[in-house]
This record gives structure tokens, sequence and C-alpha cells, in this order.
């Protein structure tokens, strides 16, 4: 029997989206759209247009932060990136440097969330469905607000797990840039949930350790040395590079013997005193396992105890990294 295909008209379709609710909605909080020219709090009218060379080619950049206690936690350093990554690809977002902070904390006003993450998205808007960016006539800035969920307390006091990727790793000149063509990281972590452990990590054409899906790698060697990947290689993270500022009070402690970007191997990762990942809304988490071997015991270690004490610290008292929410 032939499928009967419906043509549906405006009506139609709005009356359809007023109902259309999922589970997962719940968690969408506001979403602004310069294509709409406002913010949303619908869930099912958190659209973007099919046309949009970020819905079919990839072609646009973001940053994800959050916000605690009615403040965002390094507000600047991830707009920098946004600058960054979006002058790679020649892409000029909509809006100038403060009309972007102002509609991002006006969107989540709007949201009414104190604890939240915020996604920034800066596309090469709509105008056809080819490859060539000059069809689309002008950028487009989408912020989604969603409910900050806390991260597994069990993942803190027991470790996670991880194992080498398979996936080929990014070229240096593309893992720079913070794009939202992001299929290795999405079949990077399928790797992860189809094995059964929290991460997979890729390596390099060299086969030096580098990044997770969506997280950065930090080892602690037995000489009490704080080594990350290059970030020639891979991103540069904002936790994982804040950690290793931070971390410069255990260097004058003398807990820490040194913080250097380094060339990794997966040997010196497997022995390494501790293994951590880093990352946005949990910010550190310590590895206890390394594909199937145990790291330092298989227990958190010392080090990770106190990165994550630093970093919370530093999202509660320091004014440098904080941006208020409230006018």
């Amino acid at each position: 029997m032939p499928v009967k295909v419906q043509q549906l008209d405006m009506a139609e379709v709005v009356q359809r989206l007023q109902t259309l609710r999922q589970p997962f909605h719940n968690h969408y909080l506001a979403m602004y759209s310069s294509w709409y020219g406002g913010v949303v709090s619908h869930p099912a009218l958190m659209l973007v247009p099919i046309d949009d060379h970020l819905v079919h080619r990839g072609d646009g950049v973001f940053e994800a932060f959050k916000c605690v206690g009615g403040k965002i936690y390094a507000l600047k350093r991830h707009l920098d990136r946004l600058v960054r990554s979006a002058a790679a690809i020649a892409l000029a977002p909509p809006v100038n440097r403060l009309e972007l902070e102002q509609t991002i904390l006006g969107t989540i006003r709007i949201a009414g969330a104190h604890d939240c993450l915020v996604r920034v998205f800066v596309s090469r808007g709509p105008g056809g469905f080819t490859t060539n960016p000059y069809e689309c006539p002008a950028s487009q800035l989408y912020i989604v607000v969603t409910q900050l969920m806390a991260a597994s307390e069990e993942k803190y006091e027991r470790g996670v797990t991880l194992i080498t990727s398979r996936v080929p790793i990014k070229k240096a000149c593309f893992a720079n840039i913070k794009s939202c063509n992001y299929l290795p990281n999405v079949l990077m972590k399928k790797e992860a949930e189809d094995a059964g452990v929290n991460y997979t990590v890729s390596l390099d054409e060299q086969g030096f350790i580098g990044e997770c899906s969506t997280e950065n790698i930090g080892v602690i060697t037995k000489q009490n040395e704080f080594l990350v990947p290059r970030f020639d290689a891979v991103l540069r993270g904002t936790t994982v590079t804040r950690t290793m500022e931070l971390a410069e009070s255990l260097v004058a402690e003398g807990l820490l013997s040194r913080i250097a970007e380094a060339q990794i191997t997966v040997e010196q990762a497997s022995e390494a005193a501790e293994l951590m990942v880093f990352g946005t809304t949990f910010d550190v988490f310590p590895v206890v396992q390394y594909d199937g071997r145990p790291i330092g015991g298989g227990k958190p270690g010392p080090i990770f105890h106190r990165f994550l004490q630093l970093l919370r610290d530093d999202m509660r008292f320091c004014d440098e990294m904080l941006t208020p929410v409230t006018e």
C-alpha cells in the first residue's frame, strides 16, 4: 500500500508544535535566535532552519559554558575561543562582542535559572544546500540555555574508565577550531558507550595521546609532573588550561615538580601515578582504569582531589573568572 504524504499548512504546523513535547524537553529552558529576533521558551520552537549551513554542513562554531549560582564561569575565555574559531573559518558573527555578551546574559535571565549550561552557536546562516558559503546572505546566532545536570558523585569517588579510540584523530588545523562538525567526536562517544566504558581517547598520527570526545586528558607522572597533550594537536580546553594555571600553587608546595605540554605515549599514560579527564560540565574526573589496566591502584589520587578543590574554589571566589548574570 502506498504511503500517503500529508501536506500541512502553517496553522497546522503551529498547532502540532504546541502539542509536541518530549521528556528530554524538560531540560530546555530558553533559546535565543537571531533568525527569530528574540527568545523562545517552548522547546518545540527551539528550531534552526534546515537550509542553515550549520545543519546540513556543520558550517559554524560553538562554545559551551556553565552558570553557577547566577555567575558564568570563564565567559571571557570561552568567547575569546569562539571568536578565534569563527575567524579561522572566515565567519563573521552577526553581532559585536558587547552585543553578544549582553544577549547571552539576557537569554539566561529569561531562562530564570541560576545554575544552567549555555551553548552559543554562530552559523553561516540559511541560504541554500550546497557547500558554497557565499550562498548564505547573513550569519546567525543561536543561544541555548539548558539545565545544568550534576555529575554523578560516584565518578568523583570511584573514578571513570578509559580506552584508546580507533576513531582517527582530527587534523591539527581542525582540532583547534571548535566547529559544529563533530562527527568524529560523536563516533568516539558511541565507541565508549558500546564498549561499556566512560571515555575513549584518540591517538595522533605518531601514536601519542590526543583528546577524548569532548574532554582533555592530563597525566601525573611518577616524577610528579603534570603533563597534558600538546595543544597544537588538540583543542585548547578552558578547564584544563585553567587547571594548569591553578596547579602552579601545587608546584610551590612541592606536590608537583613541573607543569607542561608534552607528547604522551600510551605506555606513559598506562603507567601514570594519576590520569584525569577535564571538561566544562564536571570539571575533572579521575581515571582509575585505562585499556583494562588499573591507574594509581585503581582509585582516585591525591592530586585529583586538589585539582577538584582548586577548580571549585575558583568558581566561587575568583572575580576574574566570574561574570554575574544579574543586572
